[in-house]
């Protein structure tokens, strides 16, 4: 709901009953069951490097200067 604001309350369950009809329309168009992809499914398939690199150009384009060295 942050995403549309304070008064978004409706267009966020419009957006949930979106993606659960999206789910339900794929399960049953392909005969599946649905499978539980887990809550960290998007962390897990993020790639570190790439995550570091992004995060790296965004603080330099606030304005600082980034030096990494590895955590003991």
């Amino acid at each position: 709901m942050r995403r549309f604001g304070k008064k978004g309350e409706g267009k966020a369950i419009f957006a949930v009953a979106h993606s659960m009809l999206v789910i339900i329309w794929h399960l049953l168009a392909h005969d599946r069951d649905y499978e539980d992809l887990g809550a960290d499914y998007f962390a897990r398939r993020e790639d570190a490097q790439a995550k570091e690199r992004r995060l790296i150009r965004q603080l330099e384009a606030l304005g600082h200067k980034v030096t990494l060295e590895p955590a003991a």
